[in-house]
């Protein structure tokens, strides 16, 4: 019996490495220079350079419980919440080394087929036994291999493997299944130029990220310093020319705009009026776009934008149910839905557009003091706006206020941009240095 098991197992071995062996090597579309002339890549089964972790968790592991974020890795449990979640007993618990690898086979908007990640941060931890835990041989690179899993490459793989009973969006993969899996793998010199490169512009993105977020801070401070504090008829900081030019003086919103809400179709999604060619401006859009905001998630018919509210672009909004007080201007002509008030036909001798959105967008506590709260929504009327009260300069003075926050806006749009340039690049430089078996 025990000659017959060797025997099975031998013959199992020997298809599988027939099987790797028949299958072509496979080439990227991007390959650096030194490699060009190398044979294609090998495609390797996971169960053959990784093995599954089943170290357990002993007394004193309960301290560095680890969590799973998609967009943060393995990250401390009492860091990501702020406390333990997992309760004292984590006797079940999987134990970690840095350069393990975790899969949650939970399907996400990000990851159809779950989320791998790289334990990086930490020398080890320990996590739930509901994930996947996998260690790579001595003579592989991890991280080659965390960029491998990051570009997506190993989804089609997965794709066969999803079990028609998975259930609450996870599929129902084992780890000994997940290792079946086969991945095209160069050597180690190769694998360590990949991760090289990738890593660097990772880096590239983290220091122009903290750039943005630096010019943020910034903003954040400056306008602290440009408008008066509540109760406060002057700012502690003025530009140098208006030193001497007095306290703002107190200004209703309806004194210097007409303040107008949205209006929305009925009933809600009836054909007639909705899904036609008109924008119609949404919360989540605001939330999106920030200062300038092109509606992208609704729209109108144009006998639906007759029982709304169109706007020009230009028009500032202001939300005021739900999320209220955040403040934009429309990119483009749109309609507006009750959940929006305008100010329109601005008084230009009193006031400034730009300047008008700097000084509300600073006032958010307030317009929440000032909203009803009854039921599920947080509510901003039309006529609480239109007595609600501003300080204003004169109009020159708001002029340079508001020129100077938006240099500083468009400088911040600016490296914002060079931020999202960079993710496209990693993104199209993952798709070619990985290669594909239908490009090959």
């Amino acid at each position: 019996m025990i000659k017959k098991s060797k025997n099975l197992r031998a013959f199992v071995s020997s298809c599988e490495t027939q099987k790797e062996e028949a299958t072509p090597a496979l080439v990227p579309k991007l390959r650096f220079p030194e490699f060009r002339k190398l044979a294609g890549w090998k495609v390797a089964q996971l169960q053959k350079i990784a093995r599954p972790v089943s170290d357990r968790a002993v007394t004193g592991d309960a301290d560095n419980i680890l969590s799973l974020s998609g967009e943060h890795g393995l990250v401390l449990q009492s860091d990501y919440f702020g406390k333990k979640i997992a309760g004292d007993s984590a006797e079940r618990y999987l134990k970690l080394l840095r350069n393990d690898f975790v899969y949650n086979d939970r399907t996400t908007k990000a990851s159809t087929f779950g989320t791998i990640k790289r334990l990086s941060k930490y020398e080890g931890g320990i996590v739930s036994p509901i994930y996947k835990c996998f260690r790579f041989h001595s003579d592989e690179n991890p991280v080659f291999w965390e960029w491998y899993f990051e570009s997506g490459s190993h989804e089609a793989a997965l794709r066969g493997l999803v079990n028609e009973g998975a259930r609450a969006g996870r599929f129902n993969i084992s780890i000994s299944q997940f290792l079946f899996t086969a991945a095209p793998r160069p050597d180690e010199p190769e694998q360590q130029k990949i991760a090289e490169c990738l890593s660097s512009v990772d880096q590239l993105m983290a220091a122009q990220a903290r750039k943005v977020d630096a010019l943020k801070t910034h903003k954040k401070g400056l306008m602290q310093q440009l408008f008066p504090r509540e109760g406060e008829t002057q700012p502690r900081l003025r530009f140098p020319e208006f030193q001497n030019a007095g306290e703002w003086v107190r200004v209703r919103l309806d004194e210097i705009s007409r303040v107008i809400r949205g209006s929305s179709p009925r009933p809600q999604g009836d054909p007639r009026f909705f899904g036609g060619p008109v924008p119609r401006l949404m919360v989540q859009d605001v939330t999106r776009d920030g200062k300038w905001v092109t509606p992208r998630i609704d729209s109108l018919t144009e006998e639906g934008a007759t029982m709304s509210r169109p706007c020009p672009a230009g028009t500032l909004t202001i939300v005021c149910s739900g999320v209220v007080g955040i403040v934009s201007f429309l990119a483009v002509d749109a309609c507006i839905h009750d959940g929006f008030l305008a100010l329109v036909d601005i008084d230009e001798l009193q006031a400034d557009k730009d300047f008008l959105f700097h000084t509300l967008s600073t006032l958010r506590n307030q317009f929440e003091r000032g909203a009803t709260h009854g039921g599920v929504f947080t509510n901003l009327t039309t006529q609480g706006i239109k007595e609600f009260e501003i300080h204003c300069p004169r109009i020159a003075e708001q002029q340079r206020i508001a020129d100077c926050l938006t240099s500083l806006d468009d400088l911040i749009a600016a490296q914002t941009q060079k931020h999202e340039a960079l993710k496209t690049h990693k993104k199209g430089l993952m798709q070619q240095l990985f290669p594909s078996p239908e490009d090959n």
